[in-house]
């Protein structure tokens, strides 16, 4: 059990003679305005060292010290405390012994931390004091550098071969080496390099952004389709970091007044992994943003991205057609091309000719030839796919519709014998047909062309470590329109209760929702007529299409996703 204190840390510090009852009663103030801990702002102030916080807690209360300046924890301890939680409390825990959790804490006297504690882990909490600057860095460094006082410090001790991470290939198109940015191969800056891809990764980011204001650069990292903050690196680094990115993305250093683009690929793991970099002048110097490219991540199997019956079904079919128009509709970052790719990797056979043309190809595929536009020699989404209708394809990828050209272009390859795969924006499957006739193109081709739309979305998974069931009332069910499903027996909502795998967010990892509209007999009139999107979406409803709530509450339903998810990122129907 964690040790019943009768002395107040105030009192104890004035019995030492360690502080002057002003200075306490000034840092109290300071306390009470700011939240900080007493502790803490009284060794900032300077009205007490750490050494003699710690050595005057330790006699007075009876309870060890203990050094966490080269103190490793077990993961399976350190689990047992949220990070969010450790960070608030200046705690850390030590050991597991039986039912007896060992806890280094900067304010033992905390009883609310403790009782805090003590309820979310059921253990007995026995508490040892530990130096505040120690006990910070401890946490730092076992729940994640990224949150240390200064990312810089911590490139001295980064190991330039982090767990196997390499760079595979730099830029060999430099034309004058004099040219390169001043210190823009140090060492220090290549460390600060790995330590910031490092990061993305083990997060398992999507997309790292590099932000210059006036004083900072602000760095965060997309993580389940959300931005996170992570500590910047140093202001008078920002040149030399980015003159490092764009050497190893093949750009040209010495250009800061135009946007560019390249890319990169590093080693990780066992597995390559490319990084797709732009840069865009600003204010206060360039902005950079690094999509990660993670082939070895990507589920390239229809069966395996969990599609719910109906759409998943829809799919296949429309696939085993020897032509036609398969469009994929949603906002960026939905999954699309995901599932396009999933599609493509089914069908790749020897048998048969697949060719892709994209702005830019996101991952190679093997048996695939893949096209990359390029519009300012003219190679344009609707000029490439002109040529590749001469190169006998069977399969044809387009990776956007975005204009009549490139409509009309596919259309027509639709209709003359080849299977058309590409995505659109839209907000919904049926918005795919007065989309395309907005676009220019007759009704009637639409109607004849068009084989099946579907519209994607990604929702956040439940934390597998913290999940737990709820009960969700009937008429908070009937409000959301749920009406539950045959093929989900016994259906349990749940949610995630927040812990140290998923940094108390409750969510980890993201699942695709997909709704899939064949294009039935039954919508060919409304499509010849230029029905509303509504209209259509109703038709194909009372078809059999489930919509993108239907199969979003089907997830929830299922455990994998919780109501607010669907809530969010859902419309009703």
């Amino acid at each position: 059990m964690a040790k019943v204190v009768k002395k107040r840390l105030p009192d104890m510090l004035i019995e030492q003679g360690l502080v002057t009852r002003e200075q306490l009663q000034e840092c109290m103030v300071l306390q009470r305005r700011s939240g900080q801990s007493l502790p803490k702002i009284l060794v900032s102030k300077g009205y007490l060292s750490e050494e003699n916080l710690v050595v005057t807690l330790s006699e007075q209360l009876g309870i060890p010290h203990i050094r966490l300046a080269h103190y490793t924890i077990p993961k399976e301890v350190l689990a047992e405390v949220p990070e969010a939680l450790a960070r608030q409390h200046q705690m850390l825990p030590i050991s597991v012994t039986g039912d007896v959790l060992t806890l280094a804490m900067a304010d033992p006297l905390n009883i609310m931390a403790l009782d805090d504690l003590r309820l979310l882990t059921s253990y007995d909490i026995e508490p040892v004091v530990a130096v505040t600057s120690e006990l910070e860095e401890a946490v730092n460094r076992h729940y994640g550098g990224d949150r240390a006082e200064d990312l810089y410090d911590e490139i001295v001790a980064a190991d330039d071969n982090r767990e196997g991470m390499d760079f595979v290939k730099e830029a060999e198109d430099i034309e004058d080496v004099s040219k390169l940015e001043h210190g823009a191969e140090d060492e220090p800056v290549k460390k600060l390099t790995r330590l910031i891809l490092f990061s993305a990764l083990e997060r398992g980011a999507s997309d790292i952004h590099l932000e210059p204001f006036e004083k900072s650069v602000r760095l965060r990292y997309r993580v389940d389709g959300s931005l996170e903050e992570s500590k910047g690196p140093p202001k008078h680094l920002q040149h030399n970091l980015v003159a490092r990115l764009k050497i190893l993305a093949g750009c040209r250093i010495d250009e800061h007044r135009m946007p560019q683009d390249g890319r990169f690929r590093i080693r990780y793991k066992a597995r390559e992994i490319d990084f797709r970099v732009a840069f865009l002048p600003c204010k206060y110097g360039e902005k950079v943003v690094l999509r990660v490219l993670d082939k070895g991540s990507l589920a390239l199997d229809l069966d395996g991205l969990g599609f719910e019956p109906q759409p998943l079904s829809a799919f296949k079919e429309a696939i085993k057609l020897p032509h036609g128009m398969i469009l994929v509709t949603g906002p960026t970052g939905s999954g699309k091309t995901t599932t396009l790719y999933s599609v493509l990797h089914k069908l790749n056979t020897i048998d048969v000719n697949i060719v892709t043309v994209e702005d830019p190809i996101e991952y190679e595929m093997f048996g695939v030839n893949q096209v990359q536009t390029h519009a300012a020699i003219g190679l344009t989404f609707a000029e490439a796919l002109r040529q590749i209708l001469r190169q006998d394809p069977d399969i044809v990828m387009v990776g956007e519709i975005r204009d009549f050209d490139t409509a009309d272009v596919a259309v027509k390859a639709a209709l003359t014998g080849h299977l058309v795969l590409s995505t659109l924006h839209t907000n919904d499957a049926a918005g795919v047909f007065p989309r395309m006739t907005d676009m220019g193109i007759e009704p009637f081709l639409v109607q004849s062309s068009v084989a099946l739309t579907s519209a994607q979305r990604l929702l956040k998974r439940v934390c597998p470590d913290c999940i737990e069931p709820i009960t969700v009332p009937k008429e908070v069910l009937d409000r959301i329109q749920y009406h539950g499903f045959d093929y989900i027996d016994r259906p349990q909502f749940v949610r995630g209760r927040g812990c140290s795998k998923c940094k108390d967010s409750g969510y980890r990892g993201r699942v695709a929702v997909l709704e899939a509209m064949r294009n039935w007999p039954e919508l060919q009139p409304l499509i010849l007529n230029r029905a509303s999107g509504y209209q259509i979406k109703q038709q194909a409803v009372a078809c059999g299409m489930k919509t993108l709530r239907q199969n979003a509450l089907a997830r929830a339903a299922k455990g994998t996703t919780t109501i607010e998810q669907v809530l969010d990122h859902t419309v009703a129907d």
